[in-house]
C-alpha cells in the first residue's frame, strides 16, 4: 500500500510540459470539429468586417475631410453602423455555439475521470486524503471548463483577429508593419519566457490548494472527533498554516505574473515610438505610398493588433495553470487499474458457493505479508466465523474475495473459479458485504435499500426489510419506507444503519454474504434482530463472519482463529472450547 499522502506534502509531477497533453484534448474537441469549422469561418468574418472600419475611416480622412466633399458622409456613417451590426450578430452567434461545445467537451472530460475514480482500486484512495481526490473531479475541471468556455474561443478570436489584422497592415505598408514586428517578436518571446517560470509554482499551488481542501474536507467528515477531543483550536491553526503556505505560493505567481503588463507595454511603447518616428520620416521624405489617411488607418489597425496581443499574453500566462491542471486530471484518467476485469472474463452463473484459497500470500506493503501461504475451503452454505488479534488478516480474506484487492500469489476461487478470471459485475452480484461502519446515501429508506437493484419494486424493498425485522425501526420514521434521509444517515442510530444496509444485501440476493464486524458497534436489541434473522437467512448461503462479539458465530459451521498470517486454530464453538486454547481465551 502507498504511504498516504499527508496535508504538508506535495503531490506534484515532476516533469516538464508535455506538449502531448495539450493533443489529447484535440480528441475531446475532434467530435465537435464542424462546429469549430463554423466558429472559425464566423470568426474569419467577424474580423474581416472590423478590418474595414480603418479602411472606411481612412477614405473620410483623404476624400472627405481634406477634400471637403461631405456628400458621402451619411453613407459612410450608415456604412460603420452595418459594420457593427453585422459583427454584433456574428460575435452573439459564436459565443453561443463555443459557449455549448466547451460544456460539452468538459462534460465528456467529467465522465472520464469520474468513471476512472470508480475504477480504481482502493489502494489509490488509501494513499489519498478524499480532499486530494474531490480537488481534481471539481476545481481542477471548473479552471479547464472556464477556459474552454470561455478564454478558448477569445485565444481563438484574438489569434485570427491578429492575423487579419497583420494582413491588412502589411497591404497598408510593409514598412510600418515590419517595424511593429520588430516589437512584438522580443515581447511575446519574454512572455513564454515569463510562462514557463511560473508553470512550476502553479504546479506547487494547485497541490498546496489540494492540501487545504483535503484538510477541510476531513475536519467536517470527523466534525464529532474534533469537538470531542477538543482540537479546534488546534485544527484551525493546522488549517491556516496549511493556507499560509498555499497564499504564498500564490503571490510568487501575481509577482511573476505583474511582470507580464509591464513587459507588454515597454515593448509595445518602443514599437510605436519607433512607428511614429518612422511615419514621419518617410512623409517628410515624400515618399507617395504615406499620406495622412494612411497613417491613421495604419494607427487604427495597431490599436486593432495591441489589444488582442495583449490579451493573448495574458491567456498563455493562464495556459501555465490549465497545463497544469489537464496533467493531474490526464494523470489520475490514465492511473493504472490493478484490480479490472480480465477482457473476455468468465460471466459467474448459477454459483452454489464453494470458495478455495489456495496458498494464498497478501501484502499492503512489500515485504510485510498479512497472509501467508493461506489454504482454506469452504463448501457451499457453510458460515465461517473469522476470530482473531487485530491486524491478524480476517478482513483481509474476505477483501480478497470480493477483489477488493488482488491476491500477490496463489489464488481465490469461486466454484472453482479463479475470481481473477471472471467479470467483476458478476463477482460482486454473487457477493454481498455488510460493513462495521454502513454508508447511508442522501434519500428515502426505500431508494437506499434498492440501491444494489435499482429495478426492484416498493413490495420487493419492504419484503427484504421484513425480512431482517427491519421494518420494526423503519415503520417507528414518520415517514416510514418514504423517509428522507440525510447524508451518510445522520440522525440514524448504528443500528438502524446497520439494518438498512442488511436489507439492502437481502434484497441483492447474493450467493456469498460476508458481515465485517457488522455487530460490533450496534445495540444489544439490534443485534438480536440480526442473529434472528442470520439464522434463516444464512441457511443455504455460504457466509463469512468477521466478529469480535463471539455470540454472533456460536453457531458458525467452522470458527476459525487467524494469527500469524495464518490459520492458528479451527473448529466448532464447541470443539475450540474444548481445545482450550487461543479462541478459548476469548471467552
Amino acid at each position: 500500500m502507498a504511504q498516504r499522502n499527508t496535508y504538508f506534502q506535495d503531490e506534484i509531477i515532476e516533469k516538464k510540459l508535455d506538449i502531448k497533453q495539450f493533443g489529447r484534448i484535440v480528441r475531446y474537441i475532434f467530435p465537435y470539429k464542424n462546429i469549430f469549422i463554423l466558429v472559425g469561418f464566423l470568426m474569419l468574418i467577424s474580423a474581416a468586417v472590423s478590418m474595414m472600419a480603418p479602411l472606411l475611416l481612412r477614405y473620410i480622412i483623404n476624400h472627405t475631410v481634406i477634400a471637403k466633399e461631405y456628400g458621402e458622409l451619411v453613407l459612410i456613417v450608415s456604412g460603420f453602423l452595418v459594420l457593427a451590426a453585422i459583427e454584433i450578430g456574428i460575435t452573439f452567434a459564436h459565443q453561443r455555439l463555443m459557449g455549448k461545445t466547451g460544456h460539452n467537451i468538459i462534460a465528456k472530460i467529467r465522465k472520464d475521470i469520474f468513471y476512472k475514480l470508480q475504477q480504481l482500486s482502493f489502494d489509490y484512495f488509501d494513499s489519498r486524503p478524499d480532499g486530494k481526490i474531490v480537488v481534481r473531479v471539481t476545481d481542477y475541471i471548473n479552471d479547464l471548463a472556464n477556459f474552454f468556455t470561455n478564454n478558448l474561443l477569445l485565444f481563438l478570436i484574438y489569434i485570427v483577429k491578429i492575423v487579419v489584422v497583420t494582413i491588412f497592415m502589411l497591404a497598408i505598408s510593409p514598412q510600418l508593419t515590419a517595424i511593429v514586428f520588430g516589437a512584438v517578436i522580443p515581447m511575446m518571446i519574454c512572455v513564454f519566457g515569463l510562462r514557463y517560470s511560473i508553470r512550476k509554482l502553479f504546479a506547487y499551488h494547485r497541490a498546496r490548494l489540494s492540501n487545504r481542501t483535503a484538510f477541510l474536507v476531513e475536519s467536517i467528515m470527523g466534525e464529532k472527533i474534533v469537538k470531542n477531543y477538543n482540537r479546534i483550536d488546534m485544527n484551525e491553526k493546522i488549517y491556516m498554516e496549511v493556507h499560509d503556505i498555499s497564499a504564498r505560493t500564490w503571490m510568487q505567481i501575481v509577482m511573476r505574473n505583474e511582470l507580464n503588463t509591464p513587459t507588454v507595454e515597454i515593448f509595445w511603447n518602443l514599437g510605436t515610438l519607433c512607428l511614429y518616428g518612422t511615419a514621419l520620416y518617410l512623409i517628410l521624405q515624400g515618399n507617395s505610398n504615406i499620406d495622412a489617411g494612411t497613417i491613421v488607418a495604419f494607427i487604427s489597425y495597431m490599436s486593432l493588433f495591441s489589444g488582442p496581443l495583449t490579451q493573448v499574453a495574458i491567456i498563455i500566462q493562464q495556459l501555465a495553470q490549465v497545463s497544469t491542471n489537464l496533467e493531474q486530471v490526464f494523470n489520475t484518467i490514465d492511473y493504472s487499474v490493478e484490480i479490472e476485469s480480465k477482457y473476455s472474463g468468465i460471466e459467474l452463473k448459477n454459483v452454489k458457493g464453494q470458495v478455495d484459497f489456495d496458498n494464498v500470500t497478501f501484502a499492503y506493503e512489500d515485504g510485510v505479508d498479512v497472509l501467508k501461504d493461506f489454504n482454506l475451503h469452504v463448501k457451499p452454505g457453510e458460515t465461517i466465523a473469522l476470530v482473531g488479534p487485530t491486524g491478524a488478516g480476517k478482513t483481509t480474506v474476505i477483501n480478497t474475495i470480493t477483489r477488493f484487492y488482488d491476491v500477490n500469489k496463489g489464488s481465490v476461487k469461486i466454484d472453482g473459479i479463479d475470481v481473477r478470471e471472471v467479470t467483476l459485475d458478476s463477482l460482486r452480484r454473487e457477493i454481498g458485504v455488510l460493513m462495521q461502519d454502513p454508508f447511508i446515501f442522501k434519500g428515502t429508506v426505500i431508494d437506499n435499500i434498492r440501491y444494489g437493484r435499482p429495478d426492484a419494486t416498493d413490495e420487493e424493498c419492504i419484503k427484504a426489510a421484513k425480512t431482517i425485522f427491519a421494518d420494526r425501526c423503519i415503520d417507528k420514521m414518520k415517514d416510514g419506507f418514504y423517509q428522507e434521509l440525510e447524508e451518510r444517515g445522520a440522525g440514524l442510530s448504528a443500528g438502524e444503519k446497520q439494518l438498512i444496509s442488511f436489507a439492502r444485501i437481502i434484497l441483492k440476493n447474493p450467493s456469498v454474504i460476508i458481515l465485517d464486524e457488522a455487530t460490533s458497534s450496534i445495540d444489544t436489541e439490534t443485534e438480536n434482530l440480526i442473529k434472528e434473522a442470520m439464522d434463516v437467512i444464512l441457511n443455504d448461503k455460504t457466509a463469512f463472519i468477521v466478529a469480535h462479539r463471539l455470540s454472533t458465530i456460536r453457531n458458525a459451521d467452522r470458527i476459525l482463529y487467524i494469527d500469524n498470517n495464518t490459520i492458528a486454530e479451527e473448529g466448532t464453538h464447541e470443539e475450540l472450547m474444548k481445545l482450550k486454547g487461543l479462541y478459548y481465551s476469548l471467552n
